[in-house]
């Protein structure tokens, strides 16, 4: 990205100023490489905020039909992402999105052909792939033949109505077990609840192409602390959490410049149709688990 003196910057509205948006606001704001590309115009919110650290608000409607708008940071609740998206790419802006894009195959389906036809960038940020523990990972099983493994994720309580169902809320860590072992398919999964308490387990057991089981957990809860818990067996030896690797630096804008490669085209056809296959694989996975979860109620 040679951006001493981009030839043109694009104009970008941050839809949903909560803790994402936030900081995607900030870095906008910061003289990093990435943000030289982007001009940020403006924020919309629900909320009736005025303006942000000099940032004005300005309405859904105005973001949609500006000319001056040519991309939408989508950072609101996950309920919401699939109508913003859908607007934005039919009014011909760039979308990023934090994930899930959406909380169901066909919609997300059908979003990626809307982007295609009106030759738009529709970007779906995965920062847990930029974090150090992934990298790590990412060293330790390459080239190994996984035999089984688990990864448990605990976490405070999360509103399903705005997150969606624990599957697609997750999807993160179903996202990490993709990228690490190849594609999955889904055996069973079990849903325990209790709602007047605020806690939920949801256990799903998958399988590898070569039949390894995994095991993934998202077990939510008041004071439960935000921890990821995981055990990989390989014939060649196991692995038992990720060892104190260092602290996640930045991720949020490394995955801007991501999304600047792609609006500059610096992508190959073949690496987005390969980010959109595993996107797509992990929405349908997150679909099945819930339809498995709710047909066993």
């Amino acid at each position: 990205m040679n951006s001493i003196f981009p030839e043109r910057k694009f104009g970008v509205v941050v839809v949903g100023v909560g803790r994402a948006g936030s900081v995607r606001m900030r870095d906008l704001r910061n003289p990093h490489p990435s943000s030289a590309f982007l001009n940020l115009i403006g924020f919309v919110s629900r909320r009736e905020l005025g303006s942000i650290d000099g940032v004005q608000q300005i309405s859904l409607e105005d973001a949609l039909s500006s000319q001056e708008v040519e991309v939408a940071y989508i950072c609101s609740e996950s309920s919401s992402h699939e109508d913003y998206i859908r607007q934005f790419l039919n009014a011909g802006k760039h979308v990023l999105v934090e994930y899930p894009m959406t909380l169901s195959l066909a919609a997300a389906q059908e979003l990626w052909e809307l982007a295609e036809q009106k030759g738009k960038v529709l970007h779906e940020e995965h920062v847990e792939l930029l974090m150090e523990e992934f990298a790590f990972l990412k060293k330790e099983v390459v080239g190994k033949d996984l035999l089984k493994g688990s990864l448990l994720f605990t976490a405070g309580p999360l509103e399903e109505e705005r997150f969606g169902f624990p599957a697609f809320s997750g999807i993160s860590r179903l996202t990490w077990l993709v990228s690490l072992f190849g594609e999955l398919s889904l055996v069973s999964a079990t849903l325990e609840e209790r709602k007047e308490d605020q806690y939920m387990k949801m256990t799903v057991c998958l399988e590898t192409e070569k039949k390894s089981p995994l095991t993934w957990i998202e077990e939510k809860g008041p004071g439960l602390k935000r921890n990821r818990y995981l055990s990989f067996h390989f014939k060649s030896g196991s692995l038992e959490n990720v060892p104190n690797v260092g602290i996640n630096k930045n991720i949020f804008l490394k995955d801007q410049n991501i999304f600047v490669q792609k609006l500059l085209g610096q992508f190959s056809e073949k690496e987005l149709a390969a980010e959109k296959k595993r996107i797509l694989h992990c929405l349908g996975l997150a679909e099945e688990i819930q339809k498995y979860c709710c047909s066993r109620k």
